[in-house]
């Protein structure tokens, strides 16, 4: 079974694209949510994050205390640094474990956000860079996300990427900008990773 990262930048259409290959039954790893789910649900993570950031860092109910963890982490690298050191090994072992029940697949994908930026692309087979301008990026999520700032989502899409380093590392190229059929670049791309 191979494994195919698909990434881009915030806006790019990165979900819309996996539910497009899951029509065709290809299963979609989505790292960005289960990351926090598990900074949530998983014993040894939720111990490793209290044990660091303190017992603050989670309400009574066992739920992640993120305003608090944000203002541990906003502005300070080594704090970051630091809370994706105990969250990246957990999603990692949680994909890991994903993909046992997913073994009679030709393929799956592992959407992320920073998959090239964590260094998690290397464990996979191939990577898909779904690519939309930084325009229609930013008009995107403040439709999708109407609590965000315009400045918020220039400020997200500085510590990304940029669209032309994504595309010269990826393996692939997805073009998300109302240029191209989406449904089209995905058959063939499947049809391409099938055979």
């Amino acid at each position: 079974m191979k494994k195919i990262g698909i990434t881009g930048g915030i806006g790019a259409g990165k979900s819309l694209i996996c539910e497009v290959f899951q029509l065709l039954g290809i299963p979609n790893y989505p790292a960005d949510s289960r990351a926090k789910w598990l900074q949530s649900n998983d014993p040894e993570l939720k111990s490793q994050i209290a044990n660091h950031f303190g017992e603050e860092a989670y309400f009574e109910n066992g739920e992640l205390n993120r305003d608090y963890l944000s203002k541990e982490v906003f502005g300070d690298d080594d704090q970051l640094k630091l809370l994706n050191s105990l969250v990246h090994p957990a999603v990692a072992k949680d994909f890991e474990n994903w993909c046992k029940n997913h073994s009679d697949k030709p393929y799956i994908l592992k959407e992320a956000a920073l998959l090239f930026e964590t260094g998690s692309y290397k464990q996979l087979d191939a990577t898909i860079n779904v690519h939309a301008s930084q325009e229609l990026r930013l008009k995107r999520t403040l439709e999708r996300d109407p609590q965000r700032t315009k400045e918020s989502v220039l400020s997200i899409m500085k510590k990304q990427l940029s669209d032309d380093d994504r595309m010269e590392l990826a393996d692939y190229v997805i073009y998300n900008d109302e240029s191209k059929s989406i449904i089209r670049q995905v058959m063939e791309l499947h049809e391409e990773l099938v055979g």
